[in-house]
């Protein structure tokens, strides 16, 4: 079995999402090696392996080199650490989640390498100053480019000549689960109805002065929000008697608390970090056959529009979410079989099969196509803005 060796930015035990999806399916082609940010710890650097999942071993790098990410001055110590990870024999497939890493390429001779880009990295807060110069290298490299979204396939389509775009999928009878409302989850039995909910990574991709105000014009509405708080301030986030905050979950248990919502949330602030994103969950709400509620993402409006409501303001938002909850038997049956219809086109199977098919079939060595300037990628901003993935 071929040996697939990922570079990620997000750790395995994080969210479960693309990633996960994606190698946990991939692993029955080959035996994966996912190689995360490193760790700083004290002593003497090492490699902790973990094995996850049937062909899968998570390598977390452990140093003592006081910077973040794939830092420049990490890189010496990583190859060292990388150094056995592959007999030297061996041509690995290398697939990149960042291209922070790409200098960790050089230790290995690849077969082929692969950019799946889930992420405008550099829209997120704070990213590293060489993001932007380091992904027109990988895009120069890579014999093959994913997109994770409409959006980021338009930003790189032009960039590469052997780019393709795999939008956010769906594990569809997972999340079927919760059209049994006997599996809610037992933590929210005590929250009164309606309950209108949102999972998800909780962080400047948010739009916490949305909820709030929801909050405010509807004390008789319980927002519960599922997930990890990211890189924002918490004193920032909504607090009323109606916000309930349930912290990070498993997987596992997304299904159980959509089981006891009325209605599902998107409520994505417009700004550089959401400009490209494509949101998992929107597929999972559908599986659920849950009406949800959006504001006016891209990738979400532009496909699901005539199945997700779409709200523009606040005030648009507020009263799309009580139209939502005022839906009748019949305009819930019309939705639901719609939501069936766009579920039972796609799936993490039939998008991973298809991109180990163009693996199996790419010559390596395609060239990229000429790199336009950066700020033709990235609008100029005037402050640093937000790294991490939904």
């Amino acid at each position: 079995m071929p040996t697939l060796i990922v570079f990620c930015h997000l750790r395995w035990d994080f969210v479960f999402q693309r990633p996960q999806h994606l190698m946990t399916r991939l692993a029955e082609h080959y035996d994966i090696l996912i190689v995360e940010e490193p760790v700083h710890t004290e002593g003497q650097a090492h490699l902790k392996k973990t094995a996850v999942a049937p062909n899968i071993t998570v390598c977390q790098p452990h140093t003592n080199v006081p910077h973040y990410g794939f830092h420049d001055d990490q890189i010496p110590v990583l190859q060292g650490l990388l150094a056995d990870l592959v007999p030297e024999d061996e041509r690995p497939v290398v697939w990149f989640y960042t291209p922070m890493a790409l200098p960790l390429l050089q230790g290995f001779n690849p077969a082929l390498v692969v950019y799946d880009c889930m992420d405008e990295l550099a829209a997120f807060k704070n990213p590293p100053k060489q993001l932007l110069q380091r992904e027109s290298a990988l895009l120069n490299i890579a014999d093959l480019v994913f997109t994770g979204g409409p959006s980021l396939y338009e930003a790189k389509k032009n960039r590469h000549a052997n780019a393709h775009c795999f939008s956010s999928s769906v594990d569809a009878a997972h999340f079927r689960q919760a059209q049994n409302t006997a599996i809610s989850h037992p933590e929210q039995a005590n929250i009164p109805y309606p309950r209108l909910g949102f999972y998800g990574v909780i962080d400047e991709r948010f739009d916490t002065e949305l909820v709030r105000r929801m909050a405010e014009a509807h004390p008789e509405w319980q927002i519960v929000l599922v997930g990890p708080v990211v890189k924002i301030d918490p004193a920032e986030l909504p607090r009323a008697a109606n916000v309930h905050y349930m912290g990070q979950r498993t997987y596992q248990e997304l299904p159980q608390f959509l089981a006891g919502w009325d209605v599902c949330l998107l409520p994505f602030a417009m700004n550089e970090s959401t400009k490209f994103i494509s949101p998992t969950k929107v597929l999972e709400y559908m599986a659920a056959e849950l009406p949800s509620v959006s504001t006016p993402i891209t990738d979400v409006k532009v496909p699901y529009g005539d199945v997700v409501a779409i709200a523009e303001t606040p005030e648009e938002y507020i009263a799309a979410c009580g139209r939502m909850l005022a839906l009748g038997a019949d305009e819930k049956a019309a939705l639901a079989q719609r939501m069936r219809e766009i579920v039972a086109n796609t799936s993490w199977d039939k998008t991973a099969a298809r991109m180990h098919e163009l693996i199996s079939t790419t010559v390596p060595g395609n060239k990229a196509k000429p790199a336009p300037a950066a700020d033709a990628v990235i609008p100029a901003r005037k402050e640093p803005l937000p790294v991490q993935a939904a």
